[in-house]
């Protein structure tokens, strides 16, 4: 919660530049897409058993297509080009500030932000979140329902931890663009920033009412959390290095460091969840 109203915080006090910018989402898109395929789905597998692989992958694919369907139907991204002369009357000097130039097909765009941009993305955002808590709650209980009594979901805390300041920043930032008040952008970022605790809080008061611990449902909701995170990570954060292809090297660097970052974080979890 602490880490998410921190980067809400953020616009007006921390200026990124653009590749910046880029570079961290590559990062943050390589730790969740890792943190999917390497902790969730394993864990998902571990409580289930390999016998409920079936189901294991039909709540995978069920968490991916929600997801998708959310990011398309809020159109969390825009690359088409804006109509703006200026960028074809660029001077060389605009261009080397810039640090590229603009053709008249420009595959991403500077436009300004619609006003109502942000409510779609703290929509779509609001409830990748809560699904961030759903995954948090079900290590939580797996970890509890295997008596451990240390690194609780460590790898789990840890990239919502990671990544949420960046959600928050992005809802913040369009609402700055959108000249919404002060007040309004910390009631928001506040809003946003209890939705973790609260689906977590949902999915262990749930489960604590089922019998043995509820192994088959904590393993359903890890698979259907590993689709979402694996969705975000394609079909939301890496496609931004697909339009930006003049840092391209920079960004696949990132994008490794973040898969690595996911990969180490399993030496601070319980060695029997990755056996």
């Amino acid at each position: 919660m602490g880490a998410s109203l921190f980067g809400g915080w953020l616009p007006g006090r921390v200026k990124l530049t653009h590749l910046q910018f880029q570079l961290v989402m590559s990062v943050v898109g390589g730790l969740i897409l890792g943190i999917g395929v390497l902790h969730l789905l394993p864990h998902a597998v571990h409580e289930i058993g390999s016998g409920g692989i079936d189901a294991i992958a039909r709540w995978m694919m069920a968490g991916m297509l929600l997801m998708f369907f959310l990011l398309r139907a809020f159109h969390v991204h825009h690359h088409q080009a804006e109509p703006d002369v200026t960028h074809a009357q660029e001077s060389p000097e605009t261009v080397a500030d810039h640090g590229h130039a603009h053709g008249p097909h420009c595959d991403h765009s500077h436009a300004p932000q619609s006003r109502l941009s942000w409510v779609g993305i703290f929509f779509g955002l609001a409830v990748h979140t809560l699904l961030d808590g759903l995954a948090l709650g079900a290590t939580m209980q797996a970890e509890a329902s295997h008596n451990t009594g240390m690194f609780i979901g460590v790898g789990i805390m840890l990239a919502i931890a990671l990544h949420k300041p960046l959600d928050s920043l992005s809802i913040t930032t369009l609402m700055v663009g959108a000249e919404t008040t002060a007040g309004a952008r910390w009631l928001v970022n506040l809003v946003y920033a209890t939705l973790c605790p609260i689906g977590a809080t949902a999915f262990l008061l749930g489960v604590g009412q089922l019998d043995q611990g509820g192994h088959f449902v904590v393993g359903c909701s890890l698979a259907f959390s590993a689709g979402v995170f694996v969705c975000i990570s394609l079909a939301d954060l890496l496609p931004e290095m697909e339009f930006h292809s003049h840092h391209r090297v920079r960004l696949t660097v990132a994008l490794l460091l973040g898969i690595g970052l996911a990969w180490g974080i399993q030496f601070l979890e319980p060695a029997h969840l990755h056996q």
